[in-house]
């Protein structure tokens, strides 16, 4: 198996056409048809059903389809990362989450002070287990995911196996979002057994995922039914159509200010909300500077009830103010 046939592989799917592939690509068709033959040999499937209407992927092809980009997409960041005429000036940030509005809204907030075309920006908002695998494989360079009782021991694990350390950015009471109009949006407080007659909605969270790897805290919790979407917009216009609820950390996004409310369930769970980085990985400097925009954003909520900052971004917040403050009075001393 060579990289230049998994490339080949990936164009001919997108393009559905050997002849453009081949023709785009400065190759023969019949060079082009015999690589990715001979790739299909080794690797014992069938890759593309060929009629005379064109080409479509088999079953086997999309499955390798996807492993091809995986292989593909990991050697072209290694090449920039030591392409040696792109070594001072390219940078790259990429971060991938779990869905919480803070992480896009301190990514929104970062990459508009950043207007530089020598820099690439990516925010996935994804599942739990593909948050922790792509911080191992370097394809983020930061995870975003939350740990509880329920589910610290079996994710440290898995952290620990793929070399990842965690670093807590807030603790948080979890709390129940539901529409305005819910029946039961006027409490104060909530408890377990009054949301069994309710939907649940959940972030779905794929073949490897369990009630370990559920973003939601509490997942035995008492309800009538189990909605599960993907994303968080489907998410949000459930919330204020429906009379289902979520359970999350309280922070609610800026599209769920409007018609919904989040009340504190009645429960000792705490959710320890932080990012986990690869231990072998030194941070790059727009790493370093994202995890400062989540430490400030977190410092600056206003609801105090919702999230207690951990101690490690209070100090980072004291320090980037002691700085300030000092870079402040040395101006001042200048001028004097």
């Amino acid at each position: 198996m060579r990289l230049q046939q998994l490339r080949y592989l990936i164009a001919v799917a997108e393009s559905g056409s050997i002849n453009s592939v081949a023709h785009s690509h400065y190759i023969s068709q019949s060079a082009l048809s015999t690589s990715i033959r001979e790739l299909e040999e080794e690797m014992g499937v069938k890759v593309f059903n060929r009629t005379n209407k064109g080409i479509t992927l088999t079953s086997e092809g999309v499955e390798l389809l996807a492993y091809a980009r995986q292989v593909v997409e990991q050697a072209d960041l290694m090449i920039r990362h030591y392409s040696s005429n792109r070594e001072d000036t390219y940078h790259k940030l990429s971060v991938s989450s779990q869905h919480y509005a803070f992480v896009v809204n301190a990514f929104t907030e970062f990459v508009a002070k950043r207007n530089d075309e020598t820099c690439d920006f990516t925010l996935r908002e994804t599942r739990t287990a593909d948050v922790i695998d792509d911080v191992r494989t370097f394809r983020s360079d930061i995870g975003v995911l939350y740990l509880s009782t329920y589910n610290e021991r079996v994710l440290k694990r898995r952290l620990d196996e793929a070399n990842l350390r965690f670093v807590s950015l807030f603790r948080a009471r979890p709390h129940v979002f539901m529409r305005e109009g819910h029946p039961l949006a006027g409490h104060e407080s909530l408890r377990v057994q009054d949301l069994e007659e309710y939907p649940r909605y959940t972030f779905e969270q794929g073949p490897e995922g369990s009630l370990y790897y559920s973003e939601e805290p509490l997942s035995s919790l008492p309800h009538r039914q189990r909605i599960t979407v993907s994303d968080r917009a489907t998410m949000t216009s459930l919330l204020r159509c429906y009379d289902g609820f979520l359970v999350s950390t309280g922070v609610r996004s800026d599209e769920m200010l409007d018609g919904i409310v989040a009340i504190p369930l009645d429960v000792d769970e705490v959710m320890n909300v932080g990012y986990v980085v690869h231990r072998e990985r030194k941070l790059s400097s727009l790493a370093q500077a994202y995890i400062s925009e989540l430490n400030q954003l977190i410092m600056g909520c206003a609801d105090k009830n919702a999230l207690v900052p951990s101690k490690e971004v209070t100090r980072a917040n004291a320090a980037s103010s002691d700085d300030g403050a000092a870079g402040k009075a040395e101006g001042t001393a200048a001028a004097e």
